[in-house]
């Protein structure tokens, strides 16, 4: 790494010296040395320890770990527990149950909101009729819902049972929902009539009968319908049920199934490099153990604080920051179900000041997208509301750059919250390293610290540690409750993707990382999306960063092509903060931008191809499809499955390279 590069990420720090943290959390930096050092020299000690005071279980473990088999390491052996016991039974007796546990605000501005006591009997009357249709312990349940306090209830009327949940995002394709019906042998599947998005009104049942019309279904025993809009569908009388008719009649409790401690409580589908979805297994204890700690630790959590994630259940923030963590602590939280440009760009500044949000955790895309839409009208800009409760405010998803972080702290923050960049995975189950509130300092763009009991490392190919200021593998030394702990049906992927022999049987992240003079961790992008220019390796990420720091660029990819010359060629994709540039201006831009990424981090970083856009192709969750930006730059055809993209016209304009 060059030294003015090195010596940017050590200096560029940002006081955080005069947050007051609560006795619950981690209340300094020295307190935060001690806890690390008391989990490296007590291990089992440290994590049995929070296991015990955080958890309440029906038997007591008798061994903390297990690693005779590694990497299946299993926690907390011959414990048994029940997730919703957790989360909702320990809130009738602590002085929560008249507590609002959601205020649920859908897309167009109703709000309603549901205490601690009346979601326990919605669960319960759930769970009954879960029961009566005849589902048990073991069973396979897709789930495939809008944002809601239903989607909510699905999920731990699951859990109570014992039953397997898998959360599908609302906006994949019904292929998509077929392949995991499939591939986890799913039983029963929850779903919507519709859900509601910016203002469109978006079929979700059709989806799933055209997900089981597609084949191999016959395991499926009923749809269970959660009535969204009352517009019309297909209607199976032998197989379908309206979720308020099942609810009806049945009694306002329903006894816990208490689990082993190992028993999965869900499985989430990711992408793999081999384009089939990995289905991502979790276990009850050890991940709603690391949910509370990380909820509790990274963001400072108070008993009155308003806490809002902005991500959707369909994806592992939204399990573990919001259907899960939140709840475990009692804390009352904020579920959204629609977009933050809809009906205005302003709409996630409303509802903090409407709803007095404390805590407020959101992904990089969606301030991206924000700062943009400020420069167009600056009647949406932030400073135009009241976000004075707020007291942390978190990043989620991908990297946030040095220059998103600064205008979110000024901006949002008003330079009085910490920000919490947190790093982490749907395999990881919780946040992994993050800047705590503690911390004397935070830096623009890193995401700090490994949390204590997190042995985080940067490695070469061969497993053995790299300098300070070196790119390597980003690798977890030691097994942490909340890992992953299988992929679903396929053991061998699991050991080969996430513990491969040559890096000593690490936990392998896929994240190349590196860390500077001080300890901090930088996230450089994907293990795959590293690209080899004329034999140096460049971090995707680093050049994202670089390009969207230029005063006139909103959002930057980068993406490799194949080159002749030098192997690959850096290709960047460029959403201007203004309008779309003219041919003729593009060209001048487009110098400009590769004189600063050669001022930024070296010549031969500089994009051979610069292609403006007027916005990226992203899902509709906000991840940017590099897959189809990859196609565009090779100039191929686009023939893979655009299903998930939020608005497939943009493809069509795309500007020439220049």
């Amino acid at each position: 790494m060059p030294n003015a590069i090195q010596s940017f990420l050590t200096d560029n720090k940002v006081s955080n010296i005069n947050y007051n943290v609560s006795g619950d959390s981690i209340p300094s930096y020295d307190s935060y040395k001690k806890l690390c050092l008391e989990a490296e020299n007590n291990f089992e000690e440290f994590w049995g320890g929070y296991a015990t005071k955080l958890l309440s279980w029906s038997k007591t473990f008798s061994k903390v770990l297990d690693d005779s088999n590694k990497p299946h390491y299993k926690w907390f052996i011959d414990g048994s527990m029940n997730v919703t016991v957790n989360c909702l039974d320990i809130h009738l007796t602590n002085g929560n149950s008249n507590k609002n546990a959601i205020i649920f605000e859908s897309d167009d501005g109703d709000v309603s909101k549901i205490t601690y006591k009346d979601l326990f009997v919605r669960v319960c009357k759930f769970a009954n009729g879960l029961k009566n249709l005849g589902y048990k312990i073991g069973d396979r349940c897709i789930i495939y819902m809008p944002m809601s306090i239903e989607v909510i209830v699905a999920m731990h009327a699951c859990a109570r049972l014992g039953i397997i949940h898998s959360v599908v995002f609302g906006g994949f394709s019904s292929k998509s929902l077929h392949e995991r019906i499939l591939d986890i042998g799913a039983s029963l599947i929850i779903t919507s009539d519709y859900q509601k998005r910016g203002g469109k009104q978006i079929p979700l049942k059709s989806a799933v009968d055209d997900a089981i019309s597609l084949g191999n279904c016959d395991s499926i025993t009923n749809v269970i319908v959660y009535k969204r809009t009352g517009s019309s569908i297909n209607w199976l009388d032998d197989r379908d049920l309206w979720m308020d008719d099942l609810e009806n009649n049945q009694l306002d409790y329903c006894a816990p199934v208490f689990v082993d401690a190992e028993h999965p409580l869900f499985v989430l589908y990711t992408s793999g490099s081999t384009g089939k979805p990995k289905g991502i297994q979790h276990s009850s204890a050890g991940y709603l153990l690391w949910s509370k700690m990380t909820m509790q630790w990274t963001f400072d959590t108070r008993d009155d604080d308003i806490f809002w994630c902005t991500a959707d259940v369909g994806w592992i923030t939204g399990h573990t920051y919001i259907a899960y963590g939140p709840l475990s602590l009692g804390l009352t939280q904020v579920i959204f179900e629609g977009i933050p440009t809809y009906p205005n760009s302003d709409r996630f500044w409303k509802m903090i000041e409407n709803h007095k949000v404390s805590i407020f955790y959101t992904a990089p895309t969606a301030i991206r997208s924000l700062i943009k839409s400020s420069c167009i009208d600056p009647s949406v800009h932030p400073d135009n509301f009241d976000l004075s409760s707020l007291r942390v405010i978190g990043s989620v998803g991908e990297p946030i750059s040095p220059d998103t972080w600064k205008w979110y702290y000024k901006n949002v923050g008003k330079e009085n919250c910490p920000v919490a960049d947190t790093w982490w995975q749907t395999e990881t189950g919780g946040h992994m390293i993050t800047p705590l509130p503690c911390l004397n300092y935070l830096k623009p763009g890193s995401c700090s610290l490994p949390l204590p009991g997190i042995f985080a490392s940067v490695v070469d190919e061969s497993g053995e540690e790299v300098p300070n200021a070196t790119g390597g593998f980003l690798v977890i030394k030691k097994p942490w409750p909340g890992m992953i702990r299988n992929i679903w049906g396929n053991t061998e992927r699991f050991r080969t993707s996430y513990f491969p022999e040559e890096l000593k049987g690490y936990y392998l992240a896929g994240d190349g990382a590196q860390r500077d003079s001080d300890g901090y961790f930088w996230i450089m992008g994907r293990i795959d999306d590293v690209l080899n220019v004329s034999g140096h390796r460049l971090g995707t990420m680093e050049i994202e960063s670089a390009l969207v720091s230029h005063s006139k660029v909103s959002e930057a990819a980068v993406i490799g092509r194949s080159d002749d010359t030098t192997g690959e060629a850096v290709v960047a994709f460029i959403v201007m903060k203004g309008d779309k540039p003219s041919n003729e201006d593009a060209v001048n831009i487009a110098k400009e931008l590769r004189n600063w990424i050669a001022c930024e981090i070296g010549p031969i970083a500089k994009p051979k191809d610069i292609i403006f856009g007027d916005s990226l192709p992203k899902t509709r969750s906000g991840k940017i499809m590099r897959r189809l930006l990859r196609s565009i730059a090779n100039g191929e055809n686009i023939n893979q499955d655009t299903s998930t993209i939020e608005n497939i016209s943009i493809l069509d304009k795309f500007s020439i390279s220049f």
